[in-house]
């Protein structure tokens, strides 16, 4: 076991079973913190804090069977430099905004890097959870292996819920082999013709692993077999980068030290279908995920951003700066509202679990 190693579920239940005692009472509500990194995400928290950075330590790694599970607090880097000695990696590519990102603020963020499109969101690595809800129930979902899914997946409903559906304690995640050999190419184009040739790229067979139009600039990595990610590049054309060069670059977007994502003020983040053409907005664009995630600083108001990116089947969240009450994210439909409000009085009736945090309903 490794010094740093911490089980620290006996203190973390004891809060969780005293501020449901006393439910709905001023001053007993729970703010769920991790490494504090991801604390600019979602509406203002609200309510005493609950850390479980200390709740540390990962449980179990099988090489061969691609699995690995931690407790929540065990840091992102810790994890990635055990897989790291075999090869792997964790292929949603979790972004860090700080030295303390921790496992269990990744899962429940539900954020995820660069490869999200071409290996997967957070949610589908994730095969089971061990949680604490709102009454201090200890509770384990999945399993460590994918053919334990069954029903209703709620170790995966976990991934992007903020902590308002339960505390996080263990998460088992499905990791990859680390890609053999990468490349990033790069053309000065505008972001019309940028779309259009990564929504033709999406269609072929090349071997993408992340995208990036900074404004002036296409940038396209290519991660696989040598001779597959040599003979696209090929393909391909392009500015070649240098591997430090590559390598830092998709690091800077990952973790939001890009210059763009990094500058201080109000920014959004939009997810829209694969193909929609430049939206009508005014402001400044960063575009990845092919195409399908844009980050954008406008002055617009609220209402015509989320009316324009709605109108493309798209939704808009104001992930960093700007007002932190009323909707951060993208308001929900009444059925999806209802279907929230449901899972909520299930896994947590007395509110105590990052109130708020979400929406403002629960």
């Amino acid at each position: 076991m490794n010094a740093t190693d911490h089980d620290d579920l006996e203190r973390i239940r004891d809060r969780v079973l005293a501020a449901g005692r006393y439910g709905q009472g001023p001053g007993r509500k729970l703010e769920i913190r991790g490494g504090g990194t991801k604390a600019f995400y979602g509406r203002e928290p609200t309510g005493k804090p609950l850390s479980v950075a200390e709740h540390r330590g990962i449980i179990a790694y099988e090489p061969t069977e691609l699995v690995v599970s931690a407790r929540a607090g065990t840091r992102l880097d810790e994890i990635e430099s055990l897989l790291g000695r075999y090869g792997q990696h964790l292929p949603f590519e979790p972004p860090r905004f700080g030295p303390g990102s921790t496992l269990g603020g990744a899962v429940a963020c539900g954020l995820s890097g660069p490869r999200r499109p071409h290996s997967g969101a957070a949610r589908d690595l994730v095969l089971g959870v061990r949680i604490l809800n709102g009454r201090g129930n200890d509770l384990r979902f999945g399993g460590q292996v994918m053919k334990n899914v069954a029903g209703y997946d709620v170790s995966r409903l976990m991934a992007g819920a903020l902590g308002t559906l339960g505390v996080l304690l263990e998460i088992s995640l499905k990791v990859m082999p680390r890609p053999e050999h990468e490349c990033t190419l790069s053309w000065p184009m505008p972001l019309s013709e940028a779309l259009e040739r990564l929504l033709e790229w999406s269609r072929s067979p090349w071997p993408l692993s992340g995208t990036l139009h900074d404004g002036e600039q296409l940038f396209v990595r290519l991660s696989g077999a040598q001779p597959g990610v040599e003979a696209a590049c090929r393909a391909l054309g392009g500015d070649r980068l240098g591997d430090t060069e590559s390598t830092a670059l998709w690091s800077r977007v990952r973790d939001h030290r890009h210059p763009f994502l990094a500058e201080e003020g109000e920014l959004w983040r939009l997810a829209v279908p694969e193909g929609t053409p430049p939206l009508p907005l005014p402001g400044r664009w960063v575009t990845t995920w092919g195409g399908t995630e844009r980050w954008l600083r406008t002055e617009a108001a609220t209402e015509i951003v989320r009316e324009v990116v709605a109108a493309s089947g798209g939704h808009a969240t104001r992930f960093r700066g700007g007002p932190r009450s009323g909707n951060v994210f993208h308001p929900l439909s009444p059925g999806l509202a209802r279907l929230h409000a449901r899972l909520k009085q299930a896994f947590d009736p007395a509110r105590v679990l990052n109130p708020g945090r979400m929406y403002p309903e629960f």
